[in-house]
């Protein structure tokens, strides 16, 4: 009597278990990709017209224990757009922010201080006025 291979079934086929692999990583992916923090755009809507001579701004957002969670400089050669836009990859909740000035004809940068509310919105606007300058 010779000796005979076992009949192969579905249960038994080597698919199957890659396809339960291929599930498990598949749902760790989307579960891992659910909990991931958006990208979140912040954009600074500049009014007045005191802008012109703003040769950069240096963004720093702090979470409630004043760490820097996000930090972007830009830099420009004849004054900002009306708008200047920050991706920024937060949670919800609330950011204390300090938007440093460098504007050409002074020594020290003006900083203006803000709080940023972080919700579903995936862009935050902020109106912005450039402060007078410190004496």
């Amino acid at each position: 009597m010779a000796d005979e291979a076992p009949r192969r079934t579905w249960r038994t086929h080597p698919l199957i278990k890659r396809l339960v692999l291929i599930g498990i990583v598949a749902v760790g992916l989307w579960l891992w990709k659910a909990t991931d923090v958006p990208e979140r755009q912040l954009i600074y809507r500049l009014e007045g017209d005191d802008w012109g001579d703003v040769r950069a701004m240096d963004l720093q957002v702090l979470d409630e224990q004043e760490h820097i969670v996000k930090r972007e400089e830009r830099f420009f050669a004849d004054g900002p757009p009306m708008e200047v836009s920050f991706k920024l990859d937060l949670p919800e909740g609330t950011f204390r922010t300090l938007l440093f000035l460098q504007v050409e004809g002074r020594e020290k940068r003006d900083v203006i201080r803000g709080r940023l509310m972080v919700g579903e919105a995936l862009a935050i606007v902020v109106p912005l006025r450039l402060p007078a300058p410190s004496r």
